[in-house]
């Protein structure tokens, strides 16, 4: 099965696809948009583009584990994507998760314009991977 994956922003949104064994995901693209209607629009084409039969939106909770406005927005977000696309939407947590991009970012010296265009695919590819990794133990 093919997963998506969305590390949902303000202004930019990372994606992240899986292979069709579930066991890796690889970053698909970045969307810059701050209009969450064209938003909608460019992810969902994306995911029906790309056959996907399952898209996990990362769920910002707090590092306390309670959720807040941008968990809210996650989650409307979610639900809006399902209704346009009839595909099924999981929720993921994303705690730590573009904390983990920078320092992958880090280590292989991305910086500047490249580092910003790429770090919330990075994102994506971190939450999808999660998401695979907790579906295999």
């Amino acid at each position: 099965m093919v997963i998506m994956s969305v590390d949902l922003g303000r202004a930019r949104t990372g994606l992240a696809i899986s292979d069709i064994t579930e066991s890796l995901a690889s970053p698909l693209a970045q969307i810059n948009e701050k209009n969450p209607d064209v938003l909608l629009d460019k992810v969902s084409n994306v995911a029906l583009a790309r056959q996907a039969e399952l898209i996990v939106v990362g769920l910002p909770k707090n590092m306390d584990g309670t959720e807040g406005e941008s968990a809210r927005y996650a989650r409307e977000f979610a639900g809006k994507l399902k209704e346009k696309t009839g595909i099924i939407v999981r929720m993921q947590d994303e705690r730590g998760t573009t904390i983990t991009a920078i320092n992958y970012l880090n280590a292989t010296n991305t910086r500047g314009k490249k580092r910003k265009n790429i770090v919330d695919s990075v994102a994506a590819t971190i939450i999808l991977q999660n998401y695979l990794d907790s579906l295999n133990h």
